[in-house]
């Protein structure tokens, strides 16, 4: 709507034009002036009697690539009016057209009218209007106005969508548009009255105003709906409060906060409503209560190196996010992210040079899981950090020195500090015949002191040193071709180190979940984290092979597995490092470009090469067909929750014709026969809008909140934003 406003501003062409009228007849030009104009017209007539300068058939003027057409231009040199008349067209640089039967402004383009307007704007929007009146400098009005962001072919009168106002206003000051009775218009269709609707100017500052509310439907809060209010407190802040509606249970009220400081800023999101608890159904018990939420997130800069931060997220109950629907559970607020289901607070500290980084955190932890009589063992980390130094070694490679310490605070359980100091040193060399060589040693130092260890229920002191020297060699074998390209890679891996330092004094913290893949298969220590680590003897073995077409397809596998001289008791089954040898690892992929992405990693059992694990990850983007497909399996043998697991996850869209598709996702657990989110639907999407029809059904239990039932509609419009929702279920 933006476009109304500069609609006179095109007639200064004519009050510019006086000089060139002045001195010709037929065609006239000025370079005197700062600002050329160049007129062209039939005829150019000066009427001395009534001051007046008239310009008549196939008019042109032309001023700093804007031209603008009509059948006749007058200018009153007494008065300082340009009036144009008959077909006239104005044509922006930027392509954007203006159409008028009748355009009149005064010298200064302070007031001024335009009848039969309409305009075509260069990204294909377009609005009309019977009459514009330009009121004063900062203030006109608009009769009968009709806009729409679709383009309309020729032979096409009805656009998929459209708003109709008897009355429209807008405010250069206020930077606001105001319509009086707008109506929706769908397919020609009238879908919504209004009697009274605004929005900024979208080229103009930030306005407060009230956004495009969210409506929906919930098996567990009935019908929804919430009404958005932005309020622009000052340049540097905003607020948008959210009141929410639900037809089942009371209001909630939702709260965006953010602000910009000089050197960072902060950005908060809360929540809060005063009810009981609920069940899927929208069934209440207990007591009424004030619950909410608080998730926020901010950072400041301290220096050229350094920065400080911090991220909190609280919630009155474990289900509170899952019955209102709350967004953003899982998202980084800081250096650390979160597992699903746990809620994070942290403070931290970070710097970084060329040639050294650090940071440091402390970090709090809140379950929102089942198995409520472990939320006393779950650690507060006060704090943890880490250092490190490196160093440029010329032709002997590089060095790094590194330092890391961390700080375990349970209410239940084992306290820990721990304080660990390393180094380490690489180089690349290529030795004749073509082997690629790279040496590497690495060792470090740990100090761990337990408090309410298990074992004596007294405090524990453990010091361990170990190091690690070893090669890795590679024979890349390349052979170019016409329409292909291959290379083959043999890779091994040798190390030598002291005896394994895992002790059952140190309690895991940090290595739990990890497991052995293609990742780390030539790392000399292939245990993430400072709890465990791989030492003695070991080899690892593999060959990697990429195959490019000059048509741009690649196909890349690597396969390999990992040999240890001893076992050590501290690994598990599911870390693939437990006995003397790995399960057989490899990974695949090919990629077509934008058509089809298919990346698989796959674990097969030592013994008897039987599929132990697989990820796949399937991208399709080909024709009328989109779709990105997600499946894993995984053997109670190497599971980390001694339970198989399998599962798929599935979202697709595929074009039934230019204009309509249909919606498919799934996300199953298969080992637990339940779709965890199961949806089908149909949608219609062109040039300027997007409209979608779901239904949504969850089988996914937790606790009181079960099976749910929902229909989503979904609505988008080119330039006006979003209307319906899709995050309730």
């Amino acid at each position: 709507m933006a476009v109304w406003k500069s609609a006179f501003a095109a007639l200064v062409l004519g009050a510019l034009c006086q000089p060139a009228l002045a001195q010709d007849s037929g065609t006239g030009t000025s370079d005197k002036q700062a600002s050329q104009v160049t007129l062209t017209a039939d005829n150019v007539n000066v009427l001395q009697d009534d001051n007046l300068v008239i310009a008549e058939g196939n008019v042109k003027a032309e001023h700093e690539g804007r031209v603008m057409t009509a059948d006749k231009l007058t200018y009153n040199r007494a008065t300082g009016k340009v009036r144009a008349e008959g077909n006239v067209v104005i044509v922006d640089p930027d392509g954007t057209q203006r159409f008028a039967d009748e355009m009149e402004t005064n010298a200064d383009l302070a007031t001024g009218y335009a009848s039969d307007f309409s305009m075509r704007m260069a990204d294909g929007s377009t609005a009309s209007a019977n009459l514009v009146q330009r009121e004063s400098e900062t203030r006109s009005r608009l009769d009968r106005v009709v806009y729409t962001s679709c383009q309309i072919c020729e032979g096409e009168t009805t656009p998929t969508w459209s708003i109709r106002a008897r009355k429209a206003v807008f405010d250069d000051d206020e930077g606001m548009y105001t319509y009086r009775d707008a109506v929706f218009e769908v397919a020609g269709i009238p879908v919504l009255y209004l009697p009274w609707f605004a929005h900024p100017d979208p080229d103009a500052e930030r306005r407060s105003g009230f956004m495009v509310p969210m409506v929906g439907s919930s098996s567990k809060t009935g019908v929804i709906y919430q009404q958005p209010y932005y309020w622009a407190i000052s340049p540097y802040q905003d607020l948008t409060i959210s009141p929410r509606v639900n037809s089942k249970v009371n209001p909630l009220l939702e709260l965006d906060y953010r602000k910009r400081f000089y050197s960072g800023q902060v950005n908060f999101n809360m929540s809060f409503t005063n009810e009981r608890d609920f069940d899927s159904d929208g069934e209440k018990f207990g007591d009424k209560e004030w619950r909410g939420h608080l998730f926020g997130q901010g950072r400041f800069a301290i220096n050229k190196q350094w920065q400080w931060g911090f991220g909190v997220e609280k919630a009155t109950d474990d289900l509170y996010t899952k019955r209102y629907d709350i967004d953003g559970e899982n998202e980084q607020r800081g250096l650390y992210t979160n597992q699903p289901r746990f809620l994070l607070s942290q403070v931290y500290t970070q710097g970084q040079a060329n040639n050294w980084y650090a940071d440091a955190s402390v970090l709090t932890f809140d379950s929102l899981r089942f198995d409520d009589t472990r939320e006393d063992n779950i650690a507060d980390v006060l704090p943890i950090g880490f250092a490190e130094r490196s160093f440029d070694l010329g032709g002997y490679g590089f060095a790094r020195a590194n330092a890391s310490t961390a700080f375990l605070d349970r209410a239940t359980g084992t306290d820990s500090q721990r304080a660990s100091f390393g180094a380490d040193w690489s180089v690349q060399k290529v030795l004749p015949g073509g082997f690629l060589a790279e040496p590497f040693a690495e060792t470090r130092y740990d100090h761990y002191e337990l408090d309410d260890y298990p074992s004596t229920g007294q405090g524990n002191s453990v010091d361990r040193a170990f190091a690690t020297g070893g090669v890795k060699l590679s024979y890349p074998l390349y052979r170019p071709g016409k329409s292909v390209d291959l290379l083959v890679e043999p890779i091994v891996m040798g190390a030598i180190g002291t005896n394994s330092p895992n002790q059952d004094d140190i309690p895991v913290e940090d290595g739990l979940f990890y497991e052995l893949d293609v990742s780390s298969l030539f790392e000399a220590n292939a245990q993430v984290g400072y709890d465990l680590y791989e030492g003695d003897n070991k080899v690892a073995a593999g060959i990697s092979t990429v195959a490019r077409w000059k048509s741009g397809v690649q196909i890349s596998a690597l396969a390999g597995r990992r040999w240890r001289s001893r076992s050590d008791p501290n690994f598990d089954k599911a870390s693939n490092l437990n006995g003397t040898s790995s399960d057989w690892i490899g990974a695949f992929g090919v990629d077509f470009g934008g058509p089809l992405k298919l990346k698989t990693k796959v674990r097969l059992d030592e013994d008897s090469m039987e599929l132990s694990r697989i990820d796949t990850s399937i991208d399709l983007n080909f024709n009328r067909v989109r779709a990105s497909a997600q499946y894993y399996q995984i053997d109670a043998a190497v599971s980390q929750s001694n339970a198989r697991q399998e599962g798929i996850l599935l979202n697709s869209e595929v074009k039934v014709t230019d204009n309509y598709f249909l919606i498919y996702g799934l996300r199953r657990d298969m080992e637990g026969k339940r779709d965890i989110r199961h949806e089908i639907g149909v949608g219609y999407t062109d040039d300027c809008s997007r409209f979608e029809l779901i239904f949504q059904r969850s089988e996914q239990v937790d606790r009181t909140l079960g099976p749910s039932d929902s229909i989503l509609f979904r609505f988008t419009l080119a330039s006006l934003g979003n209307l319906g929702t899709d995050t309730f279920d």
